[in-house]
């Protein structure tokens, strides 16, 4: 239930990005303002993950899950009036990413029933809900061709029906602690671990790097190879794909290796692939191979480092911590778009964009390598 939910509204949080052509050609935007708006709900939602994960430490998963993807429904449709008008289109899409908070629900709840041994590989299968944006990327274009609003009607419907389900069905683990302190002193406690702010770096690159190409490789595909908008939606979704099915294998290789280890030489492999397509190799093949090596490289770091967050995070402030190291994930992802964005708007290339990308991971993968491996809960 919580991997379905997070892939419903990881959908509905990634609704704007596949439209983000049809919004362009339809209000007349510039490269910078369809990176905008497709970025706002990415930072809304990863920001919101801080208050959501320690309202989850204290309330419980049974709770937030519902409540939260009923509370989605209405910027999602929201979005049928406000399409014909930008500034409006803005600030329903800063309420489109409550959406984007679930992750910092779900993981505290999956934790909670899985022994520690077993921790990487159950965050990892709940971590492939983000193919919600796969789903996004694939299906809200095709849908849109049968009504530009009826993608918003079919997802609103979905976290409708899961808002039930999920009152229903959820449960907590009956031994959850329940923390007794207000929820800023607890997020205080959380900032205060070192392995937290640690963590969150590594995750700004690895899940970071997913959101942003989440966001952007439509755009990046349609603009320097020429694809169509629904090509490079299919594309996208297939880069997304690939960082879904890797996850779990992070989080299991962390399990049976040293997660730290599998995030460094994940990162490792994303500084090469990065630095190749750099390079602005043709799409068939080196470019698509590029893509998908990365693809695998964020999707297995991913997994991994959540993998190294129940290994150093006392039980009781996984929420919280989650919250954090959550947050600055999507807001690893945040920054990309735009700086993608505004590079191709001035200099009409990707190179800076991709040298950059190399260079925060292969730093990654260094601090994972050298300081992780030493981490101990708490540190």
């Amino acid at each position: 239930m919580a991997t379905v939910g997070f892939g419903l509204t990881f959908w509905a949080w990634n609704l704007i990005s596949p439209l983000g052509d049809h919004y362009k050609g339809r209000l007349g935007l510039s490269s910078f303002q369809q990176s905008l708006l497709v970025a706002i709900p990415v930072i809304v939602g990863s920001v919101g993950r801080v208050p959501a994960g320690a309202l989850t430490d204290r309330y419980g998963a049974r709770i937030m899950f519902p409540l939260v993807s009923a509370l989605s429904i209405i910027p999602t449709l929201l979005l049928v009036p406000a399409g014909g008008h930008y500034g409006v289109l803005l600030v329903v899409a800063f309420f489109l990413g409550l959406a984007g908070t679930t992750f910092a629900i779900g993981v505290p709840l999956v934790n909670s029933w899985f022994p520690p041994e077993r921790r990487g590989f159950a965050v990892g299968i709940f971590g492939m809900g983000m193919g919600g944006v796969a789903l996004s990327g694939y299906f809200t274009p095709r849908i849109a061709k049968h009504g530009q609003d009826l993608p918003f009607y079919v997802v609103a419907l979905g976290l409708a029906v899961y808002s039930v389900l999920a009152l229903l069905l959820i449960e907590d683990h009956p031994d959850r602690v329940v923390p007794d302190q207000p929820l800023t002193r607890r997020l205080g406690r959380a900032g205060r671990l070192r392995v937290t702010w640690e963590l969150s770096a590594l995750y700004a690159i690895g899940f970071g790097g997913i959101v942003a190409f989440g966001v952007y490789l439509p755009t990046y595909l349609k603009n320097w190879y020429g694809l169509s908008a629904t090509d490079a939606g299919t594309k996208a979704a297939g880069f997304a794909l690939v960082t879904v099915l890797f996850r779990p294998l992070g989080g299991r290789l962390g399990d049976k290796i040293h997660p730290a280890i599998v995030s460094a030489w994940a990162l490792g492999i994303v500084a090469l692939g990065a630095i190749v397509q750099a390079f602005d190799p043709g799409l068939y093949p080196v470019g698509t191979i590029c893509l998908l090596v990365m693809a695998a490289g964020l999707g297995t770091a991913s997994g991994s480092v959540f993998a190294l967050v129940s290994q150093v995070t006392p039980q009781a402030q996984v929420g919280s911590v989650t919250g954090i190291v959550g947050a600055m994930g999507g807001l690893g992802g945040f920054v990309p778009p735009l700086v993608m964005g505004s590079i191709y708007s001035a200099k009409h290339a990707y190179s800076i964009g991709f040298m950059l990308l190399s260079d925060l991971a292969l730093a990654g993968c260094v601090y994972a390598y050298g300081r992780m491996r030493e981490a101990r809960p708490g540190g």
